[in-house]
């Protein structure tokens, strides 16, 4: 009992404070640069290997009409425009208790972009997909010192998230203080994710940038394929980030790389709150509700697990709303090219009354909701 006591009044002063010694044998993230996840390459960029056998030099160049050097297309040769542009949102239904409902057809969804229905252009379902996911983790000394309740809730989502991945899924492991860094690009390995798990022994720094950190990785990830989401394990707070607030969420809306947030310390925080000052508790509220913003304006979701027995749950439903999706294109009514925020709205409906659809199981109505991304930026005019 007196060890639990002592264990309690050590996690308690750590939250009210929030820095800690900073050690110098910093294990965490450190201030080198790494290597981009999904970066796509330069096209210019040299190939990595070459066959002695042959050589370009040696083969014949195809004859072109077309030269570096001209600028109008040679007269009489066909070219084909497009200005239409084409939206793709996944969308998950889930019960109350998370569970994906799957075989809805197609004519009881309906997409609303600005308030307008429009016409949807392909639809499919696409069960047990495999996933492409970028594990974002908050590793500072802010909340992450060695040893602390922080640091070994951390870790026990991390490791946990990874166990329940299957081996044709791709995982990133991201960890961010000051700044962040790849420890693993993705990788079905899980042996080379182990290794990059193990490096978070010791943070390095006692400050937590989460705006540059998200914004950073939906970027790199906008041009990857397939289920892709970000996994976020952090306490929502932000120290010292380049960006603020608002530009870091139109970056985030930008790239929609759907983001699924699991804060943590939520049970410390209730414990401590009561020695709280107004600005800590101000401070907690809104960590809150910016990883509730993220997650709900990318089509994901967001957990305030308060007990470690939830997070079998949360990582069920994270791979229910990731591994079953209907995929739905159309083509806006609205095609201008003007770069603004347009919101989308995805619903179930019926299609003979076009009300909100009733769904009954076993003779009761059941309650769900619709995950979706709630908007996309239009493009700007090429000229």
């Amino acid at each position: 009992m007196k060890h639990f006591k002592l264990f309690v009044i050590v996690t308690l002063a750590a939250l009210l404070s929030g820095v800690t010694l900073r050690f110098a044998a910093a294990q965490g993230p450190d201030s080198r640069s790494s290597e981009t996840v999904a970066k796509p390459k330069k096209k210019d960029a040299p190939a990595e290997s070459v066959d002695s056998n042959t050589s370009s030099a040696d083969e014949p160049k195809i004859p072109s009409k077309f030269t570096k050097k001209d600028k109008d297309v040679p007269e009489g040769t066909t070219t084909f425009t497009s200005d239409v542009t084409t939206v793709q949102v996944d969308a998950a239904v889930l019960d109350n208790k998370g569970h994906f409902i799957p075989n809805i057809p197609r004519e009881n969804f309906r997409v609303l972009e600005d308030n307008v229905p429009q016409q949807i252009a392909t639809f499919g379902g696409n069960a047990d997909a495999p996933m492409t996911v970028a594990m974002v983790i908050e590793f500072s000394n802010l909340y992450q010192q060695y040893w602390s309740e922080g640091w070994y809730q951390t870790l026990t989502a991390a490791y946990g998230f990874v166990q329940t991945l299957k081996p044709d899924d791709y995982v990133a492991v991201i960890a961010y203080d000051m700044r962040s860094e790849i420890l693993s690009d993705f990788t079905t390995d899980r042996q080379k994710t182990g290794e990059a798990m193990q490096r978070l022994r010791i943070a390095g720094f006692s400050e937590a940038n989460l705006f540059d950190a998200l914004a950073d990785t939906e970027q790199r990830m906008t041009n990857i394929e397939g289920r892709k989401a970000i996994v976020l394990i952090a306490s929502g707070r932000d120290t010292f980030s380049k960006l603020t607030f608002d530009k870091a969420r139109k970056a985030i809306q930008e790239a929609s790389v759907p983001i699924y947030a699991i804060s943590l310390l939520q049970a410390a925080r209730i414990m401590a709150e009561p020695y709280m000052g107004d600005g800590q508790r101000m401070d907690f509220l809104q960590a809150d509700n910016q990883m509730n913003t993220f997650a709900r304006e990318t089509g994901g979701q967001a957990f305030f697990p308060r007990f470690y027995g939830e997070f079998p749950g949360i990582f069920q439903a994270i791979g229910a709303a990731l591994r079953n999706q209907y995929s739905i294109a159309y083509q806006p009514s609205n095609q201008a090219k003007d770069g603004k925020y347009r919101k989308i709205k995805v619903e179930l409906i019926d299609p003979a009354t076009g009300n909100a659809l009733r769904v009954v199981e076993n003779g009761k109505p059941v309650k769900y909701t619709v995950v979706a991304k709630q908007g996309y930026t239009a493009p700007r005019e090429v000229e």
